[in-house]
């Protein structure tokens, strides 16, 4: 079954304005499909080489600064020292009862990764769909916007480690402290950048809408949400990177586990191999997810170039 065509509008210039409903993606070439692939693939491959390069440089450098005798391999190992022997490091990853059998380092060390991002994607979707909902409430009922806006602008720049009592009261011990403090620590910072990206969306867009006979609600849902989601995508990956920096305070006092859990073991032992082989993972976990969060917004935001999704890569 064929889609209804769009409906055309006579303008008084004699030209004809297409009314065809947005957020519908138009049907492609092949041959169009396949250039758009390959595009895509380059900018995928030249993506790749860059941060390999980058990441050659820094380790470069890092090996460089201890052969030449300028880092004390005690304080500052280097790569080749902390990355060698995995099995060793990957023990302390190991949360099993006194009593059981150890699991394998590889199986200890993908387990404490999967519990630390699962803890701050939960925080994060959470936040996230939260502060959309708060945000255009306020936007769109003044009543609400009058009651909350000055609320959360008091609670905004209470850091999200204040909360930690608060949640460790309300949660006791275990992944509710931290998915708490992520979802407090982006909560109110969203619900402000949703107001105010709804606040800034051109009125000329709104009154196109409104004049071709859209409704209250889908002006709402066809024209300002699709005009503040790339902005609000840009906030979320910034405040990915802090939700990695709240989560791993909270699994080190909250929770008694996960990757922050081995950094303050590392840190009370004075393992200096450890504490860099847990950095390494880190950084690795963090990159890996602000990648899938980018490949999200390009799907979900298909109308943007690729070089407006990719922003702030």
């Amino acid at each position: 079954m064929k889609a209804p065509a769009p409906a055309a509008v006579p303008t008084a210039a004699g030209t004809v304005l297409s009314t065809a409903v947005p957020g519908t993606p138009r049907a492609r070439r092949p041959g169009a499909r396949r250039a758009g692939a390959r595009r895509a693939g380059a900018r995928w491959a030249t993506g790749l080489g860059w941060f390999v390069a980058s990441v050659a440089l820094f380790a470069g450098l890092w090996e460089l600064a201890w052969a030449a005798g300028w880092a004390d391999p005690l304080l500052l190992p280097p790569p080749h020292v902390f990355l060698r022997n995995f099995a060793a490091q990957g023990k302390f990853f190991d949360t099993s009862t006194i009593g059981r059998q150890a699991a394998p380092p590889a199986v200890a060390v993908g387990k404490t990764i999967l519990a630390t991002a699962l803890r701050v994607l939960t925080g994060l979707a959470l936040g996230f769909a939260a502060s959309l909902v708060v945000g255009v409430l306020a936007t769109q009922v003044r009543l609400v916007g009058r009651l909350v806006l000055p609320t959360m602008t008091l609670l905004a720049p209470i850091s999200s480690v204040a909360w930690l009592p608060v949640a460790i009261f309300l949660f006791g011990i275990g992944d509710g402290p931290a998915i708490f403090l992520v979802f407090i620590g982006i909560f109110f910072i969203m619900t402000i950048a949703t107001v105010a990206q709804i606040n800034d969306v051109s009125s000329t867009w709104t009154d196109v809408g409104r004049t071709l006979g859209a409704s209250r609600r889908q002006v709402l849902t066809r024209v300002v949400l699709p005009a503040i989601l790339p902005g609000l995508f840009v906030v979320l990956r910034l405040n990915l990177f802090a939700a990695w920096a709240v989560v791993l305070i909270a699994e080190a006092v909250g929770v008694g586990s996960g990757l922050g859990q081995v950094v303050l073991l590392a840190r009370n032992t004075f393992n200096s191999s450890l504490v860099f082989f847990t950095m390494t993972i880190i950084g690795i976990t963090g990159y890996l997810l602000d990648l899938g969060l980018r490949t999200i917004q390009t799907r979900l935001l298909w109308w943007q170039t690729a070089n407006q999704a990719g922003a702030g890569r």
